[in-house]
């Protein structure tokens, strides 16, 4: 019958196909042997196709180039087919040009420009909480509604933070879950998110997921100088032959800078933001007193050894994060492992001299015949951006001597008029003898601590006193008075 047809059509110059010249802009019912144009620019349309006879053709043009954007779906009579399925076809290909051929009871309606009608899902990359995601795979499935949906993945990481808790994932179509799991427990550690499910019964183009609810925690990598008060001086008004203090505990992580008493670096702090953290700046001793704790977290430095004295104070100076020199015949105070140097020890006898305090770069010197001991080096740092030297060890003293002098780092002078250490520097007092003055007191500490300029620290509970300097990339801050807690915003 089709033969005969287009071998009449073309002997009377016809084109094999009636043209309906009316645009179809809204649902109608195709006849046998019509062509249609077709304007989807508004919406889906659906054509209800006739009773099939073998060799019918049907055509159907796209009329404003439209089919991608809204389809045209194919309906078949009864029971019949559309290309040997029951499922409904379509054609959303942009200026097609159908043609259907009714073939016979199995195959039904076909053309090679329809696609049955099954659900169609396409993925765009997900969003949601400055993560960065993978597109998900395979971006884009069919299949008939209530089918299985094939196992779809995709994943979320964000470089330099660890992500944690359980995503709310807005956007999921009808009938898809998602299941997540989180593979690392450190920075750039990875979430799976995998679909499964039946297909809904609408499809979903480039569809949206968003998340949200998780934990992102960002760390903030801050390099330290943790420097405690220094010891104060021994000797003074009723006591002879002052030891020098030792200088305090120094803890120090940046760029591969040594720490006290011969100690590598540390390693820099990983913090979170938005938490308190404790930070105490340790005082300096007064006479004959250990220097005070400071405190950055969880990094302590040990306060200076107070230097020793004759009489009713012992002789040994006094152990810390430097020791503190000893008066005569005395032993010098230990420093503390990965802080600070041991004292001086103090001469054995005539003319009684005393050590200096020990420093964070070098022990403090004993006593001789003819000097006290003078104070142990600091060490030089540049974590502010200026290469600065702190926490020289107190010169020590002694009886028709002379006076040793404070290490390099603000470290105090021995003698009649013993120096104090220098303010924020750790540094120890200087030691004096009887009736000749007051010991120098240790310098007070100093926290100082450098992070990327990204961040802000805040005093949420006051009590500190600190200045914030922008050094290249970097934030540098430093306190120098008070404890209290921080927080890196």
């Amino acid at each position: 019958m089709a033969l005969t047809k287009l071998t009449s059509n073309l002997i009377e110059g016809g084109t094999g196909t009636d043209w309906v010249t009316a645009i179809q802009t809204s649902n109608f019912t195709a006849a046998a042997g019509k062509g249609y144009f077709v304007n989807t620019t508004s919406q889906v349309l659906y054509v209800n196709l006739p009773v099939g006879v073998v060799g019918m053709e049907i055509t159907i043009q796209d009329y404003a180039g439209t089919f991608a954007t809204n389809k045209v779906i194919l309906n078949a009579n009864g029971s019949e087919k559309i290309q040997g399925s029951a499922l409904e076809g379509k054609i959303n290909t942009n200026n097609a040009t159908a043609v259907l051929i009714y073939q016979d009871a199995t195959k039904g309606w076909t053309s090679q420009d329809v696609k049955l009608n099954a659900t169609e899902i396409s993925w765009a990359t997900p969003t949601g909480q400055g993560l960065t995601y993978s597109t998900p795979s395979p971006q884009s499935s069919e299949g008939a509604e209530a089918a299985t949906f094939p196992t779809t993945t995709f994943t979320a990481t964000k470089s330099g933070s660890t992500i944690s808790g359980t995503a709310t994932i807005a956007g999921l179509p009808s009938g898809i879950t998602a299941a997540q799991t989180i593979t690392g427990s450190g920075l750039g550690n990875t979430l799976t998110v995998t679909l499964t499910g039946t297909f809904p019964s609408t499809d979903s183009l480039n569809t949206d997921l968003t998340l949200s609810g998780l934990t992102i925690v960002t760390p903030v990598l801050v390099s330290y100088l943790v420097i405690a008060g220094g010891g104060g001086g021994g000797g003074g008004a009723s006591y002879y032959h002052g030891g020098g203090g030792g200088a305090g505990g120094y803890r120090n992580s940046y760029s591969s800078e040594p720490s006290g008493g011969g100690a590598t670096s540390e390693s820099d702090l990983s913090l979170i933001i938005n938490t308190n953290y404790t930070v105490t700046v340790g005082s300096g001793g007064g006479a004959s007193a250990n220097g005070s704790i400071s405190v950055f977290n969880t990094i302590t430095s040990e306060g200076g050894g107070r230097g020793g004295s004759e009489n009713n104070v012992p002789r040994n100076g006094s152990s810390g994060g430097s020791g503190g020199g000893a008066c005569y015949t005395g032993t010098g105070g230990s420093g503390t492992a990965g802080q600070g140097y041991n004292g001086g020890n103090g001469s054995p006898g005539s003319p009684y001299a005393a050590g200096g305090g020990g420093g964070a770069g070098s022990i403090g010197a004993v006593g001789t015949s003819s000097s006290g001991g003078d104070g142990g080096n600091g060490l030089i740092s540049v974590i502010t951006g200026s290469s600065i030297t702190r926490t020289g060890g107190g010169g020590g003293t002694g009886t028709s001597v002379t006076h040793g002098t404070g290490g390099s780092g603000g470290g105090g002078d021995g003698g009649g008029a013993a120096t104090n250490g220098s303010l924020n520097t750790g540094s120890g007092g200087g030691g004096t003898d009887r009736g000749t003055g007051n010991p120098g007191s240790g310098g007070s500490g100093v926290v100082i601590l450098r992070y990327s300029s990204s961040f802000t620290i805040s005093n949420p509970g006051s009590g500190l006193t600190f200045t914030t300097a922008t050094v290249s990339t970097d934030k540098v801050t430093t306190f120098t008075a008070g404890t209290g807690n921080i927080q890196f915003n």
